[in-house]
């Protein structure tokens, strides 16, 4: 935020009204000034360090301190180096010498008795400093537009939110990732792969032939699951859930837009345990091996990283927002919503167009997805055109499908073969489903066949039938 120093200043003659602003405003010029010394005195082996840990013009408080700087990045590509009388021409010949004090102020910096053991001291200083001078300039921004009285005041608090947030990463180092180093990488990533033993690099959903179609959920995935209503879309995610969260010990995330969290975790802990609740109405008394399952149950779900937001048509912004506190107090890894249908966004295009408005959400989760480096599966509704033609689903299916087919990493599409055409003179559907994998954008496509326990809520693995087909 350069706005705040002075720039048109000179450096030995402010007015009282910059000095008294100068006393105010956090900074600390003699850290700067010692920095600049070691760098002018030092720049092949200081300024390499100086870059690494982030540091960068804008973070110098005076005018003149930034011009040096500046320059001194300039000179650093000279293979040769700089001396302080060639340094000191090279901003004559730039008619910048008068803005940074002259030759004399260079001269006086240079000579500041410095070390580099208080480099790194000195550098976060200013680091420090220029954090806090970015604090005051977005809180007083904030405070003038709340003042105008915007129309969309959630949006003011998401965009003030995002700011916030933002700030300290203008302090973190910055890792540009060269080609050579991506290609090191890459071949990391296969010697890792090769020397796994065929596991999994990402995240295990507890379905085997799922996990081996998409080599497990990634970081910065947008994963759709999608069917028609009550056929289990919720069920699986929650089954999926349990696997991550719980078995795996990976904290997680889980908005639900349609079912309260007393309901959420009832039905966790009933199909952990796998015991039929509805016979409890029915005057049954669990045996005391189905009590200790079901006690054994709720412990782990208790003790596990799961948390749940059960905020009914939640914003993308609220949702954005959770998110993001949920990632920095909890570092989850792993975040789930049920469903994309029931979000609802508060931009004033959103409002005349349904379709706007989804792919506004849909654009929101993915860009979650990215900016938490966190897969994210969504729960989604199909139209009824499936369901009218007794046919397996498809992406074209999916209700307002247009943008969430093109943010979607990972679409899968489930059904039951009792609502298939092709089974209606099958003896045994009972149970038989199926999760159609139709777009995987880093894998491969295909079919997972699914038991569904309906007195669990429960979706089990189930041995793939050669003979079963795929309808495109």
């Amino acid at each position: 935020m350069s706005d705040i120093a002075f720039k048109n200043s000179d450096l030995n003659n402010y007015s009282d009204e910059q000095s008294e602003l100068m006393k105010k405003t956090p900074q600390a010029i003699e850290a700067e000034k010692s920095l600049l010394s070691t760098l002018l005195r030092h720049p092949q082996e200081c300024l390499a360090e100086a870059i690494e840990e982030g540091l960068t013009e804008q973070m110098f408080y005076l005018p003149a301190h930034q011009i040096i700087y500046e320059n001194l990045l300039i000179e650093s590509e000279n293979p040769a180096g700089s001396d302080l009388i060639s340094f000191t021409q090279k901003l004559e010949d730039k008619n910048l010498l008068d803005k940074v004090g002259g030759a004399a102020n260079l001269t006086k910096i240079y000579g500041i008795s410095s070390t580099r053991v208080n480099f790194l001291d000195h550098l976060s200083i200013v680091k420090q400093k220029y954090l806090l001078r970015q604090i005051i300039h977005e809180c007083t921004d904030a405070i003038g537009e709340a003042y105008d009285n915007p129309e969309e005041p959630e949006d003011l608090l998401n965009d003030v939110e995002g700011k916030i947030l933002n700030i300290r990463k203008l302090t973190e180092n910055k890792d540009e990732q060269s080609v050579k180093a991506a290609v090191s990488q890459v071949w990391d990533n296969l010697s890792e792969a090769l020397n796994s033993g065929g596991a999994i690099s990402g995240i295990s959903t507890g379905y085997p032939d799922l996990d081996a179609l998409t080599n497990g959920l990634k970081p910065a995935e947008m994963i759709v699951l999608a069917a028609r209503p009550s056929r289990g879309k919720t069920s699986l995610m929650m089954n999926i859930i349990e696997h991550v969260c719980v078995d795996q010990g990976i904290p997680s995330l889980v908005f639900s837009c349609e079912m309260p969290t007393l309901q959420i975790v009832d039905r966790l802990v009933f199909s952990k345990a796998k015991f039929d609740k509805s016979k409890i109405s029915k005057g049954f008394n669990p045996s005391r091996e189905e009590l200790q399952s079901i006690r054994k149950a709720a412990q782990s779900i208790g003790e596990s990283q799961l948390f749940i937001d059960d905020t009914p048509s939640i914003n993308i912004q609220h949702f954005r927002a959770i998110s993001r506190r949920k990632k920095q107090e909890s570092n989850i890894q792993f975040i789930a919503i049920d469903y994309l249908q029931l979000m609802r966004s508060s931009s004033k295009q959103a409002t005349s167009s349904r379709e706007r408005e989804i792919a506004e959400i849909s654009a929101g989760i993915k860009a979650v997805a990215k900016e938490l480096n966190v897969p994210i599966i969504v729960l989604a509704q199909l139209n009824r055109d499936a369901e009218k033609d007794a046919r397996e689903p498809r992406m074209s299916d999916l209700r307002e499908s247009g943008a969430i087919e093109q943010d979607a990493d990972l679409v899968t599409l489930l059904c039951h073969d009792s609502d298939l055409k092709k089974y209606k003179d099958s003896e045994d559907t009972e149970g038989r489903a199926s999760l159609i994998v139709a777009k995987n954008r880093n894998g491969a496509t295909g079919i997972v066949p699914l038991t569904f326990i309906k007195q669990y809520t429960r979706f089990e693995t189930r041995a793939w039938n050669k003979d079963e087909e795929h309808e495109g």
